[in-house]
């Protein structure tokens, strides 16, 4: 039977033969199925869970702002307050007041949406953010990959846009061709590829530090002898620190992340390289 406060240990695996300690195993990152198991519609607590953190952070706009008033109170000040946020640390400091508004939605949207996905990792019953897997990521680095693509042959033409995005003023002829291919690589391949890679990869180490510092601590507290239990104590102290830096870490990574689209949008429309 699984200890109480190995919550975090979903699908544990022996570290050695008869030591009842678990380490996370690459298992509990693929849960099972809850509904529909082997449609293409197979739903698993991490995905129940994001559809219903998503639902409930659109109701919370458009309850905060179905009748905005002048002077803001209650849902509004709080939707409003989280809209003014990404405007102003990150749309409007990144692509200015103009464009800033023009890909204010998407911003905000994807901001929220990917702070409700990783703060899942400390929500309990799930305890896995839907971003510590490559397929949540990946998906959103698509997306905005699209979307500074497709408006940066908008603003520059085809071949204007690949202008923009491959030639650097400046560089010595020799050096053209490597340059090229490098900046190419770079709109290509590197962008999205960092994007998806940064925020699975923190996420992913986050989840696998509270599994261990809650299997631990349950290991020591039950099962340990002498003075193990003191260590399971503090084991079992780090882990709640460890989740509080957890929300915190959620929050930053949607930050990041939401910063570098915004990013590399600007880059993309800019008329300067």
């Amino acid at each position: 039977m699984e200890h109480p406060l190995n919550a975090h240990a979903l699908t544990p695996t022996p570290l050695a033969a008869g030591d009842g300690f678990h380490t996370p195993s690459i298992a509990e990152f693929f849960p099972d199925a809850v509904l529909f198991e082997g449609t293409i519609f197979e739903l698993t607590r991490i995905r129940m869970a994001l559809i219903l953190i998503t639902l409930v952070i659109a109701a919370l706009f458009v309850i905060g702002m179905r009748k905005p008033k002048l002077v803001p109170r209650g849902g509004q000040n709080v939707a409003e307050v989280a809209i003014d946020f990404v405007r102003n640390q990150i749309a409007f400091e990144t692509l200015g007041k103009k464009e800033g508004n023009r890909y204010l939605p998407y911003l905000v949207t994807l901001f929220f949406f990917v702070f409700g996905a990783n703060i899942l990792a400390i929500t309990p019953g799930v305890n896995i953010a839907a971003t510590s897997t490559i397929g949540l990521p990946f998906l959103l680095a698509i997306i905005t990959w699209a979307i500074y693509h497709v408006q940066g042959v908008r603003e520059h033409g085809f071949v204007g846009y690949v202008k923009v995005q491959t030639v650097v003023p400046g560089v010595p002829k020799a050096l053209a061709p490597v340059v090229i291919l490098l900046e190419a690589l770079q709109a290509l391949v590197i962008r999205p590829f960092s994007l998806m890679l940064r925020l699975m990869a923190n996420m992913m180490a986050g989840h696998i530090l509270l599994v261990l510092f809650f299997s631990g601590a349950s290991y020591l507290l039950l099962e340990g002898g002498g003075l193990l239990p003191v260590a399971g104590v503090g084991s079992a102290v780090m882990g709640l620190a460890f989740t509080g830096f957890e929300l915190f870490v959620a929050a930053l990574q949607a930050y990041i992340f939401t910063l570098l689209t915004a990013m590399y949008i600007n880059m993309a429309i800019s008329h300067e390289h």
